[in-house]
């Protein structure tokens, strides 16, 4: 059975690449587009892992992840948070929502983020 993973990025080229890269890689994918319809797919999809964007339109990243640690199912869901944004603050505020994988986009090519991916879902 297929490892499932979501993908919530609202920057269509990264998200169709990610999408395409992982399905490849053998997983099965779903894409979001924002907050709000990720939080609405991860709850019909039930997604093995979680890429979750931080600013996106609608509902961004961190209110997402704050409302999928209220739902049962979203308690201990993995996720790695994969942004442009360093910003310290941001992290501290990830990592008391249960996010231990904090990605800047910049810093990370697609074949170690691939990786990542992988070692999440070992």
């Amino acid at each position: 059975m297929k490892k499932k993973i979501l993908v919530i990025e609202d920057d269509f080229p990264l998200a169709s690449a990610l999408k395409n890269k992982l399905s490849k890689e053998g997983f099965s994918v779903r894409v979001a587009r924002n907050g709000k319809s990720g939080l609405e797919t991860f709850v019909s999809y039930k997604p093995d892992l979680i890429l979750l964007d931080i600013v996106m339109p609608i509902m961004d990243g961190m209110e997402m992840l704050r409302l999928l640690r209220l739902e049962p199912s979203g308690k201990e869901a993995k996720v790695i948070v994969l942004t442009n944004l360093n910003d310290a603050a941001k992290t501290a505020q990830a990592v008391q929502r249960g996010v231990r994988d904090y990605l800047v986009k910049s810093d990370w090519k697609m074949a170690d983020l691939i990786k990542k991916v992988k070692e999440k879902l070992k």
